[in-house]
């Protein structure tokens, strides 16, 4: 004996229809002629007065397609006063009765409007066929076509990104998560590869907008994505990935506010097709990217970083993008040595040129990691409620109160170096700090990561003048 749904609905507009009670008599008349059972918890009875036209709206309808979906398949057979109770919108009727039998294996039978066997009906089955696959293709150009004329229009046709919101179909700055985002491009500009930055938002305790741990691609696509400067991305023909370049990318202004500048996003945007450069191979060989004064070494005509220019040499960033006029070529191992010289110059004769730290990058992280300790703090008070209210057992809340304590106190004590070295300090004070510095920088067994990390700490920027041959190093007071 085969097992069936009853669907019943009925609505004002139509005073000729049966009543619910009536269809279900009905139903069940075919059922019992047909040798069909209907259990009582598969009969689905909508509201009275719910329209037809958009199976979306009708609870019932969708609470018997999420049934028949199930494994194995819980009935074999919908039944139906007329056609016209399982659907007045033709696209859901054509888009429902194939899905339910080609996936799921459940035809829709009518009391009324019963198919037989003949070859007209399966004339009628194939026109089915084809107007479902019709309705379905004009359905995603219907939908593409719509979305495109949002995007020309300024307006949002996918979630928002990591530090923006959603209101009233328009993208908002979250003010909890900006700041994260300003960080981003600023660790990357001066230096920090995006491993590196995935790294330092984990140990932060900063999680993705899905709430996972970030990863390199993930640090990527915030950097490489425009909404941060106030433009709409959207590629029609599916998923961009990682493909940012890609011709069928529409890209055109949005209506929302944006978080980076143009020139920090270009500055980064640069970097990343210099870093594509200096990774790529030639000849076999992977170029030597890392060196210890990258993201310190600046041209002297316009201020742009010097990066690797194949193999062991440097050159303005600008000047190989045709955006400064001045080379600026010069071999790693040469500027290196003039930099530890002019170092172990300086700290002997205490001259040194002292230049402020900026503010706004240390403000912008320091603000982030006050952020990220509040966020801790709530849910330490949150776990404590759930061992108050005998959610969690005492050991669990132990073990979770010494795992946020400790997140705490990491973040405290990040914030705390970071407020120190935004401090100023005199000279005797930078001296006994470098005392070792330069052996440090010619020892070959640090790395050139390490080095550069050790730079940072009391360097803001190194000027390469090339014309005359000398570099003016600027320290941190």
């Amino acid at each position: 004996m085969k097992i069936a749904a009853a669907y019943i609905r009925v609505s004002t507009d139509d005073q000729l229809e049966y009543s619910p009670d009536s269809q279900l008599n009905k139903i069940m008349e075919y059922a019992k002629n047909n040798d069909i059972n209907i259990p009582k918890k598969f009969v689905f009875r909508e509201n009275e007065g719910i329209s037809g036209k958009k199976a979306s709206k009708r609870p019932q309808f969708m609470r018997m397609i999420g049934t028949a979906k199930k494994k194995p398949k819980p009935f074999d057979i919908i039944i139906v006063w007329k056609f016209s109770r399982f659907a007045r919108n033709r696209r859901d009727s054509i888009v429902y009765k194939s899905m339910l039998r080609k996936q799921c294996g459940i035809d829709v039978v009518s009391v009324t409007e019963q198919l037989s066997d003949d070859k007209m009906s399966i004339i009628v089955e194939a026109m089915i066929e084809a107007m479902d696959e019709y309705y379905s293709i004009n359905l995603g150009e219907e939908v593409k076509r719509g979305m495109g004329e949002k995007v020309q229009r300024g307006e949002p046709v996918t979630p928002p990104a990591f530090g923006y919101f959603m209101k009233d179909k328009k993208y908002y700055i979250n003010p909890d998560t900006a700041s994260t985002v300003k960080m981003m491009f600023s660790d990357f500009i001066n230096g920090m590869g995006c491993r590196a930055i995935a790294e330092k938002l984990n140990s932060m305790g900063i999680r993705t907008k899905m709430g996972g741990l970030w990863e390199n691609r993930s640090v990527e696509y915030v950097l490489r994505n425009p909404v941060y400067i106030g433009k709409i991305r959207w590629n029609p023909k599916g998923i961009t990935g990682r493909n940012y370049n890609s011709e069928d990318i529409i890209l055109c202004d949005g209506k929302h506010e944006s978080i980076i500048d143009f020139y920090t996003w270009e500055k980064v945007q640069d970097r990343f097709t210099v870093n594509k450069k200096m990774y790529g191979k030639i000849t076999g060989k992977k170029l030597n990217s890392n060196f210890m004064l990258q993201g310190l070494i600046k041209c002297s005509s316009c201020g742009a970083n010097l990066t690797n220019a194949g193999g062991y040499n440097l050159q303005c960033q600008a000047y190989s993008h045709g955006k400064c006029n001045t080379s600026h070529f010069i071999s790693i191992k040469k500027i290196e040595n003039m930099v530890i010289s002019a170092i172990a110059e300086n700290l002997k004769y205490q001259e040194i040129q002292f230049n402020k730290k900026p503010k706004t990058e240390d403000s912008c992280e320091c603000k982030v990691i006050k952020k990220q300790i509040a966020k801790e703090k709530i849910k330490l008070n949150r776990v404590k409620e759930s061992y108050q209210n005998g959610i969690d057992t005492l050991i669990e809340y132990k073990s979770q109160k010494e795992n946020i304590t400790k997140r705490i106190e990491e973040l405290q004590k990040m914030n705390i170096d970071k407020i120190s070295n935004s401090q100023n300090t005199n000279t005797p004070k930078l001296s006994t700090l470098q005392v070792n510095v330069v052996e440090y920088l010619k020892d070959i067994n640090i790395s050139c990561k390490n080095k550069n990390m050790l730079l940072r700490t009391f360097i803001d920027k190194i000027i390469y003048n090339k014309s005359q041959n000398k570099i003016e190093i600027f320290y941190y007071i």
